[in-house]
């Protein structure tokens, strides 16, 4: 129950105006259904897993096709073994190679092959239609750049 109001309120928190509930309460509704969303698109059209993708594009934006297991955990924001399970199916496929680090040979590299290359090509127009469709398209009208930006200020 909120404190009497009988005396002039006492600086504290200010309440969230119905505009800033709303905002609040669908971003972890889009955290959870818009990444679930996508991936169903990629499996109906694809049947590839939006988190084989996504390894796949950051390899393929990488210098030399190429990122350490670690790195490549931390830009697809997984964890280490997810990243590995991930990984050794896209090995299975022919579509990644995992390589020793020539700097440290504890190390592993994730290789994107010539083969994932070109699934990464294939599947790239139904990854674009689903981020359109399930989010791009709800966004019509709104300052795409600024969202952007305010968006990347709540990530750092």
């Amino acid at each position: 129950m909120p404190p009497a109001q009988s005396a002039p309120a006492a600086a504290g928190p200010k309440p969230l105006t119905p505009e800033e509930e709303a905002v609040v309460r669908a971003l972890p509704r889009l955290i959870h259904a818009l990444p679930r969303a996508i991936d169903t698109d990629m499996m109906r059209e694809q049947r590839l897993p939006n988190t084989e993708y996504l390894a796949l594009i950051h390899l393929s934006e990488a210098p030399g096709r190429h990122l350490r297991m670690s790195d490549l955990a931390e830009v697809c924001e997984m964890s280490l073994s997810g990243t590995t399970r991930v990984v050794h199916r896209l090995e299975s496929e022919g579509f990644v190679q995992r390589v020793r680090c020539a700097e440290d040979a504890r190390g592993w590299n994730a290789v994107l092959t010539d083969v994932g290359f070109r699934r990464l090509e294939e599947a790239w127009p139904t990854n674009l239609a689903a981020v359109r469709r399930h989010f791009l398209e709800h966004l019509a009208g709104l300052d795409l750049q600024e969202l952007a930006a305010a968006l990347q200020k709540v990530a750092t």
